[in-house]
């Protein structure tokens, strides 16, 4: 019996999510451990004689050859993937133009941040990791603060919301939580697909409310209304609030546990400075490992979050009927697995599956309705 589509689909970008994954990792561990890192990184050296410029060399040259070998499977599953499930509305010009956009975005915030963490590990030595976490913590913040005025309006046109009745409907909700919005806006998601999105985006002064004209052509008011109030639940149980310390802690004790083990490795194997270019590959290899290994526990606590923020939507709207139409027409447009196995939703999503969001509302319903 074949599958049906949008199982294929969330399978299908999942493998190759993970075979992307596995393959940056597989190249890196080649790379380390047939001496190919000593043998670059000596090139570098007595190419170069500034130990910045060769840090920045260094890493340029593996960066490019990490966006070079992915290449193909970005494509495949960016582009092709997304036209043979009729999701995509852009030309390959279009989305070689937004990966190249995103390159460059992502290369001048890491630039800076990649120096920071050089220079960190030179003068610092084996506390590195100290003023590196401080850094990287409070340049998320202020990123976060930053990206809906700055960073997203580079790939997207955003506008004013323009419908009265919506616009009051959002409003109240935001108001009923104290949440202060700097504004409610539209944005043209559809120049790149047919998917249907929503947020929350922003802290402090930005906080501002993004709905997909995707949305909003294919969504009633009430729909969103009770979408939007999931996102207010949010602001209600201070998830964000929780994010930020939880944030925190989790980046510390990963550089924490990244340095011990980078510097045990570094003198048992390679008897240099932590800052040699030729081990650098190494910690790299360990924080990629680290994050693969966070990520079921990160996305256990962004269950639990999201759970807790449908409830709210549903004890403030009482509306279980648009809050499970939302739902399916969100797994509809996107091409979501509602149900996927439950290993799968284990390890890797960070939403309860759309069946039981359904389902628990559902029970709501029932519940709320003796």
């Amino acid at each position: 019996m074949d599958k049906p589509k949008n199982k294929k689909y969330t399978q299908t970008k999942l493998m190759l999510s993970l075979s992307g994954g596995l393959m940056s990792f597989g190249l890196l561990l080649v790379f380390i451990l047939g001496g190919y890192n000593i043998t670059f990184a000596r090139l570098v050296e007595n190419a170069v004689s500034d130990s910045y410029l060769q840090f920045l060399i260094f890493t340029a040259a593996l960066s490019v050859a990490g966006i070079i070998v992915s290449l193909p499977l970005d494509f495949y599953g960016g582009y092709i993937i997304e036209h043979r499930y009729g999701l995509s509305n852009q030309t390959k010009p279009a989305w070689l133009k937004e990966e190249l956009k995103g390159t460059l975005v992502g290369m001048l915030i890491g630039l800076p941040l990649l120096m920071v963490f050089y220079f960190c590990l030179t003068v610092f030595e084996s506390y590195w990791w100290i003023p590196v976490g401080i850094v990287y913590y409070l340049f998320s913040v202020l990123l976060a603060r930053l990206a809906p005025t700055l960073l997203f309006p580079l790939f997207y046109k955003f506008t004013p919301l323009e419908s009265e009745s919506l616009k009051n409907r959002l409003i109240k909700l935001s108001d009923e939580v104290s949440l202060h919005i700097s504004g409610l806006y539209q944005f043209n998601l559809s120049k790149n697909t047919k998917k249907a999105n929503a947020a929350f985006a922003g802290i402090g002064k930005s906080k501002r409310i993004i709905l997909a004209d995707t949305l909003l052509e294919q969504f009633t008011e009430e729909e969103i209304e009770v979408i939007f109030a999931h996102e207010t639940g949010h602001y209600y149980h201070r998830h964000i609030s929780i994010l930020l310390l939880t944030g925190a802690v989790a980046i510390f004790a990963g550089l924490g546990t990244a340095a011990w083990l980078y510097q045990w490795i570094v003198a048992r194997f390679y008897g240099t400075a932590l800052h040699d270019l030729s081990v650098l590959p190494v910690l790299g290899l360990i924080m990629a490992a680290a994050s693969m290994l966070m990520m079921p526990a990160q996305n256990i606590i962004s269950r639990h979050f999201e759970r807790q923020a449908d409830r709210y939507a549903l004890s403030k709207t009482r509306n279980a009927e648009a809050f499970i139409e939302s739902m399916r027409k969100l797994a509809r447009m996107n091409m979501s697995d509602d149900s996927p196995h439950p290993l799968v939703e284990f390890l890797f999503y960070s939403h309860p599956a759309i069946r039981r969001r359904i389902e628990a509302a559902q029970t709501f319903a029932a519940q709320d309705y003796r």
